[in-house]
């Protein structure tokens, strides 16, 4: 199976007056289509540098970044825009929702920049926002509904591109337990129905929810491994994984 995402070599240095600071060291992961995979580490592991790098929101100083077949590691900036828009999905722990446009409005955003027209726009947002169980709150603004709708809209928003990829960061953060666990239960949904979910997190009940499970620790890959408690031995990217992991 070829992977959507392979990442070879990966570094990510900043320079800041006299120091330079190496955030990213020699990073190669590969991720198959619709895997659900957790980025986790502590602050100043790197995972932050290598979300952004995933996302096409920054570029490697060093190595290769494979996104879906396209080698997108040297791309400018115009044309990152144009692959995070058609590619990726971003769901983000402060919603990132425009204050002042409706649900509706908010989720048929990413459509506007693909050039779709608007009645195409409403109705694949209105489908988007039905998936997400807010059918019934497509006219509301963010500021009338709760946490929890307000991540759902993001959430659809994420969707309604038919991206290759959801990458959420931290998507539970600003929520409560109850309503965290309804979110992740939409990202299992979102798995099922066929796509490739990373999630960005701190916290280990949240991880748990992914499939694999990748560490990072002062900018290196300290651990890549299969979520026991979900993963089963006939999984297929259980084969793929403890193939590459004895390479």
């Amino acid at each position: 199976m070829k992977p959507i995402i392979e990442l070879k070599d990966i570094c990510k240095t900043y320079v800041m007056g006299a120091d330079t600071i190496h955030a990213l060291k020699a990073i190669n992961i590969q991720i198959n289509k619709n895997e659900y995979v957790a980025l986790m580490g502590p602050s100043g592991s790197g995972k932050s540098t290598l979300m952004n790098l995933l996302g096409c929101l920054d570029s490697p100083t060093e190595g290769a970044y494979v996104l879906n077949g396209t080698n997108v590691s040297t791309m400018e900036d115009a044309e990152l825009a144009e692959v995070r828009n058609k590619e990726i999905g971003f769901v983000f722990q402060t919603f990132n929702l425009l204050p002042r446009l409706s649900s509706l409005d908010n989720v048929a955003l990413p459509l506007i920049y693909a050039g779709m027209n608007r009645t195409k726009r409403i109705e694949k947002a209105m489908q988007a926002l039905t998936s997400v169980g807010l059918g019934d709150r497509v006219q509301h603004k963010p500021n009338e509904l709760s946490g929890g709708q307000r991540q759902r809209v993001a959430i659809a928003r994420a969707l309604v591109n038919d991206p290759a990829i959801i990458l959420a960061d931290e998507p539970t953060g600003n929520l409560d337990t109850k309503t965290s666990i309804e979110i992740m239960g939409i990202f299992e949904t979102i798995h099922k129905a066929g796509n490739t979910v990373i999630l960005v997190t701190h916290e280990p009940d949240i991880a748990e929810h992914a499939h694999r499970i990748i560490r990072l620790r002062d900018g290196v890959v300290e651990s890549d491994t299969l979520n026991p408690n979900i993963v089963s031995a006939f999984d297929p990217n259980h084969h793929y994984l403890k193939a590459r992991q004895s390479l």
